[in-house]
């Protein structure tokens, strides 16, 4: 996430109002310590997102999913 320090931000803030419209979120800093994080206003809040094991238990690896084909890329590589 950009961080951004508090002159810039006053200086550009209707482009960076512009992005944070578009989904990309900044950070405010002052003196280089994070103060605010600023997003869009209809954006999910932090405890809404799901990103990592939003599939967990829906589909099953194979135990030899690391070995599959591998006879076949032997061959094509003249192992």
């Amino acid at each position: 996430m950009e961080s951004v320090n508090m002159h810039e931000a006053k200086t550009r803030l209707s482009q960076l109002v512009a992005r944070a419209a578009k989904g990309e979120a900044f950070i405010i800093a002052k003196a280089g310590k994070p103060i605010a994080r600023v997003t869009a206003y209809d954006s999910p809040e932090e405890s809404q997102q799901r990103r990592l094991g939003f599939l967990a238990g829906e589909f099953k690896v194979p135990d030899d999913f690391d070995r599959m084909g591998q006879d076949e890329i032997t061959e094509l590589f003249g192992g």
